[in-house]
């Protein structure tokens, strides 16, 4: 039998499940892997020399398209440095806002920033991080010959669509891998470590263009040029100690572009769009060693949860009919749905008794 496919980080900053209900998401569909951040890379390699290339009426079609995407897109994709390694990040606007990952960025406030082009590194800092959804912003002090990206409507993609990754894999300065789509709205959970709490991926582009450390933050661009997601996840089989060709994870640009605006505009992740209970939970093991189900810790106060009868010691077993033995499998159900919505859930007592109480469903604290 062949072993089992996790996803899990590739590199950096290793995370295992929050305990917070609607922190986390297990990966949907049952695909059985366990996320792993394209993370952080440690060596830099400068751009490679460019030949010039043979003439157009050389290339096939497609060729050209790809060399149209490529002279459109890469001038925004930089290199980001911080003291534990490096990744990538796109050119957000002319202010010096760039958008990458919240794990490329770590614990650091400031920042090293090469362009494609080449040159001094840039001075950049820290406008805000957004650990839940993995996704941050920085801004250099020098904006001159910054070339911010188009982002397109992720909301009107399709799987089988061409698709291409840039970014610095590796520490390779302004590499590009080709794919397709091969799945959308995955939900994928990223494992917790160092202090953050762990990302939730809801709507994930899953994509076949190879996806390695030093990828984060970069580009998933389509055919027109347009930044259509942020490569985040990359695939391996721990067993084998080796990657999962052809399976990576992209954030969707419309929700990098929502989390980026509002980090802009106000500083800070001002609202997550993402449903919670109102609860802090932690998984609860049987006897055989298997997770019977979520318990309750804590019951924030005026939340969903306390309104609805809750109490710590409860055991959740379902919400709307979905099984919820773990932690992440009750955050998995909890982001198909939003905040403001009614759901039932399925509790044991502390003595036994069974009950299902109706909960209006608050918003994810954005920390």
């Amino acid at each position: 039998m062949a072993p089992q496919n996790r996803l899990t980080r590739h590199a950096g900053r290793r995370r295992t499940a929050a305990a917070l209900a609607g922190f986390l998401v297990a990966v949907t569909g049952g695909c059985g892997l366990v996320a792993i951040p394209a993370s952080t890379s440690t060596a830099t390699t400068p751009a490679p020399s460019v030949t010039a290339p043979p003439p157009a009426a050389q290339l096939l079609p497609q060729e050209q398209a790809y060399m149209r995407v490529i002279a459109k897109v890469l001038p925004s994709i930089v290199q980001i440095n911080t003291a534990r390694g490096l990744g990538s990040g796109v050119v957000y606007d002319t202010r010096g806002h760039i958008l990458t990952n919240a794990h490329v960025v770590g614990q650091s406030k400031s920042f090293k920033v090469t362009l494609p082009s080449g040159g001094v590194p840039r001075e950049a800092r820290l406008v805000a991080s957004y650990p839940l959804g993995d996704l941050a912003v920085i801004r250099v002090t020098d904006t001159d010959g910054l070339t911010p990206a188009t982002f397109g409507d992720s909301t009107r993609l399709r799987v089988g669509q061409i698709v291409l990754a840039m970014g610095n894999p590796l520490g390779l300065s302004g590499s590009v891998t080709e794919g397709i789509i091969s799945a959308l709205g995955r939900t994928v959970t990223e494992p917790q470590g160092e202090g953050s709490p762990g990302a939730t991926i809801t709507s994930a582009i899953q994509t076949s263009a190879a996806i390695n450390p030093g990828n984060s933050g970069g580009a998933l661009t389509d055919m027109a040029g347009q930044v259509i997601g942020v490569p985040t996840l990359a695939a391996i089989v721990p067993e084998l100690e080796g990657a999962a060709p052809g399976i990576g994870f992209a954030i969707p640009s419309s929700t990098a572009k929502d989390i980026a605006d509002q980090i802009i505009r106000y500083g800070k992740v001002v609202d997550t769009r993402r449903a919670a209970l109102g609860v802090r939970v932690n998984t609860v093991i049987g006897a055989d060693g298997q997770p019977v189900g979520v318990g309750v810790a804590l019951v924030e106060p005026g939340g969903g949860a306390a309104k609805a009868g809750i109490r710590p010691g409860d055991v959740i077993l379902k919400v709307n009919g979905r099984p919820t033995p773990t932690a992440a499998a009750l955050s998995e159900v909890l982001a198909t749905l939003k905040p403001g919505t009614r759901a039932q859930v399925h509790l044991m007592r502390l003595g036994g008794a069974t009950r299902t109480v109706i909960v209006t469903l608050g918003t994810l604290p954005s920390r």
